[in-house]
């Protein structure tokens, strides 16, 4: 946890996640996330070998998950700030730029509203 915000996290990862974080890092070595705004793969996080995906001063670092750094664009990170990221894994078919489509299941985000004292440590109140 980040002692800059107050060990809230602002992304976690459910235990069918992390597993699946270790079996593609089994298999590609270091991962990112990048949570997509829509467009090609609508809004899933995507999975990427480490530094495949690059990221910049538009990008902010949510934390991490199994590891693995996750970012979001600064534009939608003003949508989302006041929500805790859930990842977690359903059958089908990722992004078809993300690292787990070959592997019959795909991230999802899920998702809940921070409660007033978790705001008030993020500073968000």
């Amino acid at each position: 946890m980040n002692p800059q915000d107050g060990g809230v996290r602002k992304v976690i990862a459910t235990d069918a996640a992390l597993e699946l974080i270790e079996l593609l890092k089994k298999k590609h070595g270091p991962l990112m996330f990048h949570q997509s705004g829509g467009c090609c793969d609508g809004s899933s996080p995507m999975c990427f070998p480490a530094g495949e995906f690059l990221v910049g001063e538009s990008d902010v670092r949510m934390g991490e998950i199994g590891g693995a750094p996750f970012y979001m664009s600064k534009a939608q990170y003003e949508y989302w700030k006041y929500t805790q990221l859930i990842i977690d894994v359903v059958p089908g078919r990722g992004g078809m730029f993300s690292l787990e489509g070959p592997e019959g299941k795909r991230f999802l985000t899920r998702s809940r509203i921070f409660s007033e004292e978790e705001q008030r440590i993020l500073k968000l109140l």
